[in-house]
């Protein structure tokens, strides 16, 4: 087994990024506090071709060095948009007949390791929230459904840049496979 080098990884230029079908995935980061969270889920949407990421609250937005930094150029290829309020956000998205899921541990969730389909004929949207709080209970509420990933050890949360990527794999698996 050999290592790649960068040149042999055929990846496309921003043009290219800009110009490519989406998958039809929607990140939402409600009051994210870590710039280096918003750089790592901007980095991951873009290896997944996420359609766009709305920052709403506090959720800091690029130019920022900090989220630069651990962006590497993805603020440059990922369509993102600041919206204050996340709940006429999510109204907007219901209307458009996005299906509004929010990423938490939550009574009657469904665990992400036991979701086997979702309706690749709707657009989707993942609602990451505080470090600290999590998504709002208003925002469970707007929400069609509830993601919870299953956890063995003895903390009970996952660093936000590290579930999201574990969510987003999943539902990119999920909308390809249909």
């Amino acid at each position: 087994m050999k290592k790649l080098k960068n040149s042999e990884l055929n990846r496309i230029d921003v043009s290219t990024f800009k110009s490519i079908k989406k998958t039809p995935l929607i990140i939402i980061l409600d009051n994210i506090r870590s710039l280096n969270n918003i750089g790592s889920i901007f980095r991951t949407s873009d290896a997944f071709l996420i359609e766009k990421i709305y920052l709403c609250g506090i959720t800091a937005t690029p130019p920022n060095r900090k989220i630069t930094k651990t962006a590497i150029g993805s603020t440059e290829t990922v369509e993102w948009e600041y919206i204050n309020d996340i709940n006429n956000l999510i109204e907007n998205l219901i209307s458009q007949e996005v299906k509004i899921w929010s990423v938490e541990q939550a009574v009657k969730s469904s665990k992400l390791k036991d979701l086997k389909s979702i309706d690749a004929d709707k657009k989707h949207a993942l609602i990451f929230g505080n470090e600290i709080d999590g998504v709002s209970q208003e925002v469970i509420n707007k929400s069609h459904g509830v993601i919870e990933i299953s956890q063995y050890g003895t903390k009970h949360s996952l660093n936000i840049s590290v579930a999201a990527g574990i969510v987003i794999w999943k539902f990119y698996n999920l909308i390809k496979s249909n």
